[in-house]
């Protein structure tokens, strides 16, 4: 996988968000909710990218195609998290940063997770 532009974000969240598989008119149905409307032209065309990058798989055998996440949301921000410690030139200083930014109680549940516990 790699980086989501705002639009393709907005889609994967949609797509996130839903319970099952969802068409592009799903996708345009749950934007003109929240007052994003686009046309299904548009959505089909992001999805066929989000397909392209690893992010969706399509069920073509279904009219209207049908499209599910290959990952989990928390699956795609852990990996943003671990490239841009990647691309961190001193990963000690970015680290100090994050955590000394959480919350306790993210800080407490990093703790757990650290020591095995969870």
């Amino acid at each position: 996988m790699g980086t989501l532009g705002e639009l393709e974000r907005t889609v994967m969240d949609a797509i996130w968000d839903a319970a099952t598989p969802v068409s592009a008119y799903d996708v345009k149905d749950q934007l003109d909710a929240d007052g994003r409307a686009l046309a299904v032209t548009t959505l089909l065309t992001v999805l066929s990218r989000l397909e392209k990058k690893g992010f969706v798989a399509s069920d073509r055998s279904a009219r209207p195609h049908r499209y599910t996440a290959i990952a989990s949301r928390a699956d795609h921000v852990a990996e943003l998290m671990h490239s841009v410690l990647g691309d961190a030139g001193d990963r000690t200083a970015v680290l100090e940063r994050f955590v000394g930014g959480v919350s306790p109680e993210d800080a407490a549940v990093l703790r757990q997770l650290l020591s095995g516990a969870a």
